[in-house]
């Protein structure tokens, strides 16, 4: 017990710290710190990063070299595969896909709450972007492999992202403990490559960032840019945003790129948490929230 408490206390000590590059990066983002900080002493095992765009200079890290469980923010992987494939025309957009039984899932998209027994391969993409849609995400999985996933992230070289399994209501003892893992270091690198077309090509890239922009989940960080979650994708008050979250029982999640008049910025954040009660996860929500005021702050 006096071990954990002051492991929390050496990590609520580094946030306060906040790994600054510079004294202007601790004025800028204290807020968020202080936040980190609170969640750090509380328990929270916290991982978090955010680099400018244009100077690749880290304006804030915090264990972001740790691989933590980040739910369907894995899922920007699988997109990454099926835009690769569209744009090498092994796949054409309009190839129409079945859903199967097996495929059924709960929880977030809409597909399993529509009529239509199939849909096209680009539509399923924006599904998986705009609602980040579970039964889209295990009908275009199915499609292409899992392997094929995994193949393509080794050859950008990510090392600590990956897309575990499919989606799934449960999880038994054979099956992978997470849909999918990985670190705010990695994740905001993938981030600025997509926006910047080095993602497999342009093409490619540009793709993703579409499906991306449709994103309708502003709960997290985002939830500080003031933005329509239904309609942002043309940006507001000269505000552009493109992310992906994930979100389950004791983790939330979010990377994403924020752009505004001063300066653009890839930014990721994973909390892991102990869900024994709303108050614990509204101040997780909060602390991204907190976060993502410094983020607008920089970039505005």
């Amino acid at each position: 017990m006096a071990a954990r408490a002051s492991e929390r206390r050496d990590r609520q000590h580094r946030l306060r710290q906040g790994k600054h590059r510079e004294s202007m990066n601790a004025e800028n983002f204290s807020r968020g710190f202080a936040a980190l900080g609170q969640l750090a002493l509380e328990g929270v095992q916290v991982s978090a990063r955010a680099v400018d765009l244009n100077s690749q200079r880290v304006l804030f890290s915090v264990d972001d070299h740790v691989t933590m469980p980040i739910a369907s923010v894995g899922k920007v992987l699988l997109l990454i595969e099926v835009a690769a494939r569209l744009t090498e025309a092994d796949a054409s957009g309009y190839q129409i896909l079945d859903r199967t039984p097996g495929d059924a899932v709960a929880d977030s998209g809409i597909w399993q709450h529509l009529q239509a027994p199939a849909l096209p391969i680009a539509d399923l993409a924006a599904l998986v972007g705009a609602t980040s849609d579970n039964l889209a995400t295990n009908v275009l999985l199915r499609h292409i492999g899992l392997d094929a996933v995994r193949t393509r992230a080794d050859s950008l070289g990510i090392t600590r992202t990956a897309l575990l399994d499919q989606v799934r209501d449960s999880r038994g003892p054979d099956d992978a403990p997470h849909l999918a893992v990985g670190s705010a270091k990695e994740l905001t690198w993938l981030f600025s490559a997509l926006v910047r077309g080095e993602v497999v090509d342009p093409r490619t890239s540009s793709r993703v960032v579409g499906w991306l922009s449709l994103n309708t989940d502003l709960s997290m960080v985002a939830s500080a840019f003031g933005m329509d979650p239904l309609a942002h994708r043309a940006g507001n008050h000269g505000v552009l945003l493109m992310n992906k979250t994930g979100t389950d029982n004791g983790i939330r999640s979010e990377a994403g790129v924020l752009r505004g008049p001063r300066h653009g910025v890839s930014y990721a954040v994973t909390m892991q948490y102990t869900e024994v009660s709303l108050p614990a996860r509204l101040s997780v929500l909060e602390a991204m929230r907190q976060l993502g005021l410094d983020l607008l702050e920089y970039v505005h």
